[in-house]
């Protein structure tokens, strides 16, 4: 088994492991099996959500993987449908878990053309003291969101999910989420196959550590302070992914890294034009 990931206390004392199994787009089937292999190796954290359309097969492999609840982090999103009333959004989620509760639940995007999020997120804090989930927290939120949740219900997100990789390093979004005790962690922390794995500085840091391009990419992101949710069914790269805590970028290696242009037209999705 790899070494387990180190685990990242939340502002509300949740200890969540900063390596997340990320299971979009797997179908029920695949992210059985992921799942399985993936505690195998040593995964503790799951990262799941309504419209990955998989949560039935997630909760599956749970409750079958032989380990106790309390040993895996479960992680998972409701969509826009449900900003007005999050707790039925949440039932769904644990129905198709089968789960009473989850460790960490994110609003997936801020939707602000229906301006709930703010609704959504004042029904998420009467669900974390229900104890319906551990944490709470966000997706793919901008600072001026963020700032409006703490601004108008003096709470903070424990975590906000965003598209992190050298490529889109995000330096103002986690300088903000930094300073306000907000976790981040990064969704396609390998570059949405977009072919960063190839790009040459990520081949030569790899090969001065012997590793492999993918565990850079996530060793520069955890070296930042960040969590990641790589994605994989395949055995032997669930290993790889989470085989990067024995290892260390030199400071001049992340400069590198983070200094990377990424390819014309890349740029973060639009949380303001674009939510489900």
């Amino acid at each position: 088994m790899t070494e387990l990931a180190p685990l990242m206390r939340l502002a509300g004392g949740a200890e969540m492991p900063q390596v997340a199994l990320g299971t979009w787009p797997m179908d029920d089937t695949e992210v059985e099996a992921a799942i399985r292999s993936a505690v195998e190796i040593g995964y503790r954290h799951v990262d799941t959500a309504e419209n990955y359309g998989n949560e039935v097969g997630v909760g599956r492999a749970i409750r079958d993987c032989g380990l106790p609840r309390d040993d895996l982090f479960v992680t998972t999103k409701f969509n826009r449908r449900w900003h007005s009333d999050p707790a039925a959004g949440l039932a769904g989620n644990l129905e198709r878990l089968g789960l009473d509760h989850v460790d960490l639940l994110l609003i997936h995007w801020p939707n602000p053309d229906q301006d709930a999020y703010l609704q959504a997120w004042q029904g998420m804090l009467r669900l974390r003291e229900q104890g319906l989930t551990r944490a709470i927290g966000t997706s793919n939120f901008k600072p001026a969101h963020l700032d409006r949740l703490i601004t108008e219900t003096g709470a903070t997100p424990e975590v906000n999910q965003i598209e992190l990789h050298p490529w889109l390093d995000r330096p103002a979004e986690r300088a903000y989420q930094s300073a306000h005790g907000i976790v981040t962690e990064g969704w396609s922390p390998l570059g949405r196959d977009t072919g960063l794995m190839q790009d040459q500085t990520v081949q030569q840091v790899a090969a001065a550590h012997g590793r492999t391009p993918g565990q850079v990419l996530l060793r520069w992101a955890v070296q930042l302070g960040c969590a990641v949710a790589p994605k994989s069914a395949n055995p032997q790269r669930q290993q790889e992914n989470l085989a990067i805590f024995d290892f260390a970028l030199s400071t001049e290696e992340l400069d590198l890294l983070s200094g990377l242009q990424p390819p014309a037209g890349m740029a973060p999705v639009d949380s303001d034009e674009f939510g489900h």
